[in-house]
């Protein structure tokens, strides 16, 4: 059970599920918009028209650095994908039942705390479990970023310099540069992430 502040027990697989197609459905809904085939998108991302067509039908799920490739190329928030449409509306308090959290495959959670849509910030805290991160290879998209580790150990890959951060360290880039994030450590490591749509 993680211990106080850590987030709590989440999602059943029934709720999995569930958000996978969630996800999957508002990628379908945001892509059609565009007028963009399938294999339009892929070009965009890099990314394969099959895989891309499994995470539309929630048959598989994504990394954060993929949500991150599709939702820059869609030009959309990654709580867009799990949001409420409507929330213009704000309290000035965001409780942690109200936070949209997801989960990928390679065992990263991610809880938006606050997607600020007028102000391009989105605030969240992801945890990593042991040997996971954000993309297995480099990743890179608009805007700017800044990382604060709260436990364990991070290493952020930033064109290709390791910078290790423990906790209290930040780490600031523009995230047009190749990045990755990854937990080399054997314990679940904690970090507060916040993005700016433009740097």
């Amino acid at each position: 059970m993680p211990t106080r502040g850590a987030m709590p027990e989440r999602e059943t697989s029934v709720e999995m599920d569930y958000t996978l197609a969630t996800i999957g459905a508002r990628i379908r809904q945001f892509r059609t918009q565009k007028a963009l085939t399938l294999q339009a998108l892929g070009r965009i991302t890099g990314l394969s028209p099959s895989m891309l067509s499994l995470v539309e039908r929630g048959k598989t799920s994504p990394s954060i650095g993929t949500l991150i490739v599709v939702c820059s190329a869609l030009e959309v928030h990654m709580s867009d994908l799990v949001a409420e449409e409507d929330r213009t509306a704000r309290d000035p308090v965001c409780r942690v039942g109200e936070q949209p959290v997801f989960q990928t495959s390679a065992g990263v959670l991610r809880r938006v705390l606050r997607d600020d849509r007028v102000r391009g910030v989105e605030v969240a805290i992801n945890e990593y479990a042991a040997d996971t991160g954000n993309a297995t290879t480099p990743v890179h998209h608009a805007g700017f970023e800044y990382g604060v580790v709260l436990e364990g150990e991070l290493t952020v890959e930033v064109d290709g310099i390791r910078h290790v951060l423990h906790p209290g360290d930040l780490i600031s880039y523009e995230s047009s540069r190749d990045h990755r994030i990854w937990n080399y450590g054997s314990a679940r490591a904690r970090a507060l992430w916040v993005n700016l749509e433009r740097g």
